[in-house]
């Protein structure tokens, strides 16, 4: 009783006054010793007795066996059969789970042997256990066949060729097997439910999961920890937490299995903040932690990159010496990563005394993480150098480095061992190297690939798509888009934000309406990337209207939102707006980014506000810590050129903290041709072809100076130039939308068959704009620059002002 009970102290005093002691009662104490894992007290009992049987060796083997000390339990096991003490079928049950528990086939084929010369073959625990041996060991087929011929079988033979499917990843069999089970009128037991459970949630079955868990309440097993446990964790892993917090508050006797699942139930879902709080509970509760919880825990701080929270638990990992297991270091390692304290992991890393592929995984994925992308590559070569095999998540850290580095030829070489190593036709991996593929500029490749995944996912097609947005290649973005539909897949908020932006680049605006239908239909309108993505998509295309009307709209906006609406104003013409919305996102707290600054100060330069982009322009780097780039000198270049003169302007880039670019001489070049400055374009395309001997665009501009100027003698030379070196002006391209069909105009082109009643419009257009300088804000307000522009751009960005008959 006392044994039962684990009070050993009374049971050791009740034994030691014992007047006659048989070997029942040295066995009892050596079975409670054993049991409580005090196998010092046991082995020094079992070698004081004066007699031993089977049973004593039975317990001391078990005894270590359940504490782990496997190689113990084998040493007396064959000291046992030394001594010529005969085999029982508990025995046989015990070293048959020896040789599960180590996974050592060869032993288990002996003991085979030796069960079947001594006649246990046909004893049902014997037969169990060797179901159950087999399994364990991976020879499936074996524990099958061996379950098939059993003459009895019991609950524990049923359980352990389930358990057997289970461990072997034979998920849907198991489920068979237990329906079997059923019908042959076996009751479930504590065991088979674990395991079924188990099952349901590996493949997130989480209505036969309710089923099973029903079943298991009208078998009386509702107050069971074990199988409460195992319901639990089904929940947890079946997006079912709700029903799992339900379950676990429930529980009549919770231990650590059930904190464990809860927590870490939490930190799947991405309810890492629950994960924490729940962890803190369990410390309370006094039930310690353990390797398991450590993990998770870890996991949910790597969730909301939570430093404090993480470094804290690793002390108390390191108080309690389990940090240095590799299960924690690997999550330790996982955690620092993610929380960008490079050091910090590097530090565990190198600390480890064993590395697995996890950890190595792990410190990859951290580099790439942090962007340290040659050191992701480095530790790619030296985890190959100690000769661990990478897997799917190595591959997809050091693809990403590859991919950011834009280095095609490593990605290649990464390609091949991908081919080489058979993981080539992987979903995950497929979709990161149509990624680095496509980052790296060569998106038929990645297209290529993509085509010969076997099970092609969003974020593979979200890649190709990406790739022919990044290389303005629109129309191809769009047909691969219309292929993934006819595929039967669901775009999600990246596809169809990235397919905007492709209306947005070719002014396709009936194919952004549709899609922005399909946005209202799935209720992803809420979304305030799509949402910024449909504001700067109507802008684009000349609908400013529609754009601000979705800027209204939107429920929470962030900078991207007020720059798209700023960006369009500009874009525009209208720059008192733009400066308006600016100085209302301002009001907002709502700070602005680089990019917000180059709208600010392009509409300042079109609407001739000096003060005020100088203003803007110093505000930056003062007021908002922003460092002024290449393109907000580009911009004060043309509002100090358009508003003081070109030798302003030209004073200007002159005491610029670094070197003008293109651009900037560019910008200059622009502004001397609203002037008639020929002596200063001189000195702007000189610098710009200085930078690029090719740039056809100095060339035309300087000549068209030169013609305002009346220098004919000029223009001859640089057209006589522009021959000898084979350069070309790119002819204007436009395209206009007109009920679903594509129509597109080059300069001078008279191929359209109705091209007549086109200029006889483009002469009524550049008769109005002779009257109207939209420059001049004095006379003309906003609303009527903006209906003349309309005019003037009109259908060639989807506004449906110019009506073709």
């Amino acid at each position: 009783m006392y044994i039962k009970c684990s009070e050993m102290d009374y049971a050791h005093k009740v034994f030691n006054q014992m007047a006659l002691r048989d070997t029942v009662s040295w066995n009892a104490i050596l079975f409670g010793y054993s049991g409580c894992g005090l196998m010092g007290l046991a082995q020094d009992l079992f070698d004081s007795m004066p007699e031993r049987d089977v049973i004593s060796w039975n317990s001391l083997i078990c005894g270590y066996l359940q504490n782990g000390n496997h190689w113990k339990a084998l040493e007396l096991f064959l000291e046992m059969e030394q001594m010529g003490v005969k085999l029982d079928h508990t025995t046989f049950a015990v070293i048959f789970k020896l040789c599960s528990s180590i996974e050592n086939l060869e032993l288990g084929i002996q003991m085979h042997a030796l069960a079947v010369r001594t006649g246990f073959d046909r004893d049902v625990v014997t037969g169990s256990a060797l179901v159950d041996m087999y399994a364990k060991c991976k020879r499936l087929e074996e524990s099958t066949l061996l379950f098939s011929e059993m003459q009895e079988k019991n609950s524990v033979s049923w359980s352990a060729i389930i358990a057997g499917h289970v461990h072997n990843d034979e998920l849907i069999r198991s489920l068979e097997v237990f329906k079997e089970m059923q019908t042959a009128g076996v009751g479930a037991s504590q065991s088979s439910y674990a395991s079924v459970f188990r099952s349901c949630a590996g493949l997130s079955f989480l209505y036969l999961g309710r089923q099973l868990h029903a079943h298991s309440l009208k078998t009386n097993f509702s107050s069971d920890t074990i199988v409460g446990t195992a319901v639990l964790d089904m929940y947890a892993k079946s997006n079912g937490m709700d029903d799992a917090r339900k379950i676990f508050y429930l529980l009549p006797k919770r231990n650590m299995q059930s904190w464990n699942a809860i927590i870490i139930g939490h930190a799947r879902n991405d309810q890492n903040w629950e994960a924490l709080q729940l962890f803190q509970l369990m410390q309370r509760c006094g039930f310690g932690t353990d390797e398991v919880s450590l993990s998770g825990v870890f996991s949910a701080c790597a969730g909301v990159e939570g430093y404090l929270e993480g470094s804290q638990i690793h002390g108390l990992a390191i108080k309690l010496n389990l940090e240095s297991g590799t299960c924690v270091s690997n999550a330790i390692l996982d955690m620092y990563g993610k929380c960008r304290a490079l050091p910090e992991a590097c530090r565990v890393f190198y600390d480890m005394r064993i590395r697995d592929s996890v950890s190595w995984n792990a410190i990859i994925a951290a580099y790439e993480q942090n962007g340290q992308n040659q050191e992701t590559l480095l530790h790619y070569d030296q985890m190959l150098s100690w000769g661990m095999e990478p897997d799917v998540f190595t591959y997809g850290s050091v693809l990403k480095a590859c991919a950011s580095l834009q280095d095609m030829e490593r990605g290649k070489e990464v390609h091949n061992r991908i081919i080489k190593s058979g993981f080539s036709m992987d979903s995950f991996v497929g979709s990161t190297l149509v990624d680095m593929y496509c980052k790296s500029g060569n998106v038929e490749a990645a297209e290529k690939i993509h085509n010969r995944i076997g099970m092609q996912t969003i974020v593979s097609w979200n890649a190709v798509i990406s790739g022919y947005v990044t290389e303005k290649r629109s129309e191809e973005a769009q047909d691969i888009f219309s292929k993934m539909l006819v595929k039967g897949l669901k775009p999600d908020n990246f596809t169809y934000a990235t397919i905007l932006d492709t209306c947005a680049n070719i002014a396709t605006v009936e194919l952004g309406k549709q899609i922005h239908s399909q946005i209202i239909k799935h209720k992803l309108q809420t979304d305030v990337y799509i949402g910024s993505t449909l504001v700067d998509m109507y802008s684009k295309c000349g609908n400013m209207q529609d754009s601000l009307l979705m800027f209204e709209k939107m429920k929470e906006r962030d900078f991207v939102s007020w720059n798209a609406v700023i960006c369009g104003y500009s874009q525009h013409g209208l720059g008192i707006k733009a400066i308006d919305m600016f100085e209302r996102m301002q009001l907002e707290n709502v700070k602005p980014n680089h990019a917000t600054f180059i709208a600010v100060l392009r509409a300042c330069g079109y609407v001739g506000m000096f003060e005020e982009g100088i203003r803007y322009f110093t505000s930056m780097l003062h007021h908002y810590g922003l460092d002024p780039q290449l393109e907000h000198y580009s911009c004060m270049v043309d509002i100090i050129g358009r508003s003081r003169g070109v030798h302003d302007a030209l004073k200007f880039i002159l005491e610029m903290p670094f070197e003008p670019d293109i651009v900037i001489w560019r910008a200059l070049l622009s502004v001397c041709k609203i002037h008639g400055n020929v002596e200063v374009a001189e000195h702007a395309a000189k610098s710009i072809l200085q930078l690029d001997p090719e740039d056809s665009a100095a060339y035309i501009l300087l000549s068209n100076i030169y013609a305002e100027a009346g220098k004919w003698e000029e223009v001859s030379n640089m057209r006589r130039v522009m021959r000898y070196n084979r350069l070309k002006k790119e002819p204007g391209c436009s395209w206009i939308e007109v009920k679903n069909e594509l129509h597109t105009f080059l300069v001078g082109d008279k191929a359209h068959p109705q091209c007549e009643v086109i200029y006889e419009m483009l002469d009524v257009l550049v008769g109005e704009m002779q009257w109207c300088d939209p420059r001049d804000t004095d006379t003309h307000n906003d609303e009527e620059i903006l209906t003349i522009g309309n005019h003037v751009r009109g259908k060639a960005h989807g506004s449906g002002s110019v009506k073709i008959p």
